[in-house]
């Protein structure tokens, strides 16, 4: 893949689309920075098939995202499609997630026969002994949950735990119970009447902050949590 243009692709109703765009510039989108479509986009065109020129129909545009305008339907793929990197845009987030998680390993976990955290550079060497495959678009703390499991099969390592105790009104209770339950372990829920949850939740420490902060957007700040003892 030529340096000066990448791939974005998505596929949808069995079908793949793609569009060519600038690699510095998607990734930067796809990183949150607010960019209009038409800065990323080397062509205003969508493809089945961006290697050999194939060109999408009007008729399987329009099937799959209910328009045709080509900008329209390149804001949608850069949204919920794959950015293909280049070889040093994958090389460098990659490398700076791990390094993310190591720190947060090493913030937030200790040798439980010393009561100590483990240094950094034990746990990039534990980490290439696992060969864990980072994901450079994936939250660098929940990545470090799916690393502690598979280290502790050749490091001794414990997360400290905290434990939590959430309210979550009705409006938000269904969509916000599964994003609780994939922090940890909820050891009480109880559904009210008004259909309003309230759960406590045992998780490591050093996920509180990202806990709150998930379920403070699905909740739109509503959230209600106290640190239990």
């Amino acid at each position: 893949m030529s340096e000066k243009f990448t791939t974005a692709r998505i596929s949808k109703g069995g079908e793949k689309f793609e569009i060519l765009v600038k690699p510095e510039l998607a990734l930067e989108y796809k990183m949150g920075k607010q960019l209009g479509i038409s800065q990323l986009l080397v062509i205003e065109e969508v493809y089945t098939d961006a290697g050999k020129g194939t060109r999408a129909s009007t008729e399987k545009l329009e099937k799959a995202f209910g328009t045709s305008d080509a900008v329209k339907v390149a804001e949608e793929i850069m949204k919920h499609g794959e950015l293909q990197l280049t070889t040093d845009q994958r090389r460098q987030l990659v490398e700076d997630k791990r390094k993310q998680i190591v720190a947060f390993i090493s913030r937030n976990c200790i040798d439980p026969r010393t009561g100590a955290p483990h240094p950094p550079l034990r746990i990039e060497r534990a980490m290439s002994q696992v060969k864990y495959s980072i994901d450079p678009f994936k939250g660098a703390d929940e990545q470090a949950k799916d690393v502690i499991e598979q280290l502790r099969s050749i490091l001794p390592i414990k997360m400290e735990q905290m434990r939590v105790a959430v309210k979550v009104f009705a409006e938000h209770s269904a969509k916000a119970y599964g994003a609780i339950k994939s922090f940890g372990t909820i050891t009480r829920e109880e559904w009210q009447a008004d259909g309003s949850l309230i759960a406590v939740i045992e998780m490591p420490a050093g996920l509180y902050g990202p806990f709150v902060e998930r379920l403070g957007k699905i909740t739109q700040g509503t959230i209600q949590t106290k640190i239990l003892k």
